[in-house]
C-alpha cells in the first residue's frame, strides 16, 4: 500500500510514516497544501491521510480536488478539528473515514487498510490470478496451494502486478510504488529487474507459469499466456 500523509506537525508525521514503513508500506509526507498537490500530480497513491488544518490552505479544498481528479484514491481524514460539522463535511465530500486526533497508530493503520481493501479489492481478503493466490491479511502468496518464500518487497511487487494485470508498468512506476521518495537516492532501476527475476524464479520453482512479460524498452506486464 502506498500512502500520502498531508500533515504539518513534523513529529507526528515522522511517527506515522515510521509505523507504516515497519508494516511494509510506502508512506510519503507533504507538510502543506502546495506540496501535497505537487506530489499528487507527480505520483500515484492508494490512500491519502489528510489533516484538515493546513498552514497554506484548507484540507477540505484538497479533498475536493482529490475526488475530482483521483476518485479511486481512498481518503482518511485525521484532524484535531473534531466538530461534527467538519466530520460531516469531510464524509459528504467523499472521504472514506474520519479519525480525530489524538489517535493510536494501530487504529490508523487498521482504518487505512480497511479503506484500501474496499477501494482496491472490494473488501476481499484474498485475490487470485490463475494458480496464484494472495492472502491480503497475512501477506502470504501461494501457487497451487504451495506457499512462496517471498521477501516483503517481492510480495508487494506480485500484488502490484496482479491488481494491475494486463497493464503496462514501467520500471519507474514500479520503483515509485515500492520505494516512494527513496527512489530519488538510487542511481538506476536495475534493482527492479532483479526483483522481477527473483519473483519469476520462485513462482516457476513451485510449478507456476511465468506471467510476467517484458515489454522491451517500455516495462512489464502481467498477463495470461497466449
Amino acid at each position: 500500500m502506498k500512502l500520502l500523509l498531508v500533515e504539518d506537525e513534523e513529529q507526528l508525521a515522522s511517527s506515522v510514516c515510521s509505523y507504516f514503513s515497519k508494516e511494509g508500506d510506502v508512506c510519503e509526507v507533504a507538510a502543506n497544501f502546495s506540496k501535497a498537490t505537487d506530489k499528487l500530480y507527480a505520483f500515484s497513491y492508494d490512500v491519502l491521510l489528510l489533516d484538515l488544518m493546513l498552514p497554506d490552505g484548507d484540507g477540505l479544498s484538497l479533498l475536493k480536488e482529490v475526488k475530482e481528479n483521483w476518485p479511486e484514491m481512498g481518503v482518511v481524514i485525521i484532524s484535531a478539528k473534531n466538530a461534527l460539522t467538519d466530520k460531516l463535511q469531510g464524509l459528504e465530500r467523499g472521504a472514506d473515514d474520519y479519525l480525530p486526533k489524538p489517535f493510536h497508530l494501530a487504529e490508523l493503520n487498521a482504518r487505512a487498510n480497511a479503506v484500501y481493501r474496499r477501494r482496491k479489492q472490494e473488501g476481499k481478503r484474498t485475490i487470485d490470478f490463475k494458480e496464484i493466490e494472495l492472502n491480503l491479511e497475512n501477506h502470504e502468496a501461494r501457487v497451487h496451494n504451495t506457499a512462496l518464500d517471498l521477501t516483503r518487497k517481492e510480495y508487494e511487487l506480485l500484488h502490484y502486478f496482479i491488481v494491475n494485470q494486463n497493464r503496462l508498468l514501467t520500471k519507474q512506476a514500479i520503483a515509485e510504488h515500492l520505494w516512494g521518495d527513496y527512489m530519488d537516492t538510487m542511481d538506476s532501476f536495475d534493482f527492479v529487474y532483479q526483483h522481477i527475476k527473483n519473483l519469476r524464479k520462485k513462482i516457476i520453482s513451485v510449478g507456476g507459469n511465468d506471467y510476467l512479460k517484458t515489454v522491451y524498452g517500455a516495462g512489464y506486464k502481467m498477463k495470461e499466456e497466449s
